[in-house]
C-alpha cells in the first residue's frame, strides 16, 4: 500500500475576515474530498486571515495511480483561482500490509 501526503499553503488575499476565509478552505476541502476521494483538512494557520495549510492524504495500491492522483490534486488547487498556492510539500510512504487481519 502506497499512501501520498500533500502539504499545501495558499495564500488569501482581500479577505477581511476569518469567517470570509473559513468559507473558501471549507469549501476547497469538501470540493477535494468528493472529486478525489482523499482525506482534506486544513491543518495550521487556522487563526490567519490570509494563509491557510492545507493537508491532503491519498491511499492507492499503484504507484504511478498514486503520483497521477497528487498532481491532479496540485493542478485542482492551483486552478482554484480564489487565492495563491504557494509552497507544496509532496510525500510518499510505503506500508507493510501483510499483517494477518485482526492484527
Amino acid at each position: 500500500m502506497l499512501i501520498g501526503v500533500l502539504t499545501i499553503q495558499i495564500h488569501l488575499h482581500a479577505i477581511f475576515s476569518l469567517k470570509d476565509k473559513r468559507k473558501i478552505v471549507k469549501s476547497l476541502v469538501e470540493r477535494l474530498r468528493s472529486r478525489f476521494n482523499a482525506s482534506v483538512s486544513e491543518i495550521s494557520a487556522q487563526d490567519s486571515k490570509q494563509l491557510a495549510i492545507v493537508g491532503v492524504s491519498v491511499v492507492a495500491n499503484d504507484g504511478s495511480h498514486l503520483n497521477e492522483q497528487l498532481d491532479k490534486i496540485i493542478t485542482f488547487i492551483v486552478n482554484d483561482g480564489r487565492f495563491v498556492t504557494g509552497r507544496v510539500q509532496r510525500e510518499t510512504f510505503t506500508c507493510d500490509h501483510d499483517l494477518p487481519y485482526g492484527a
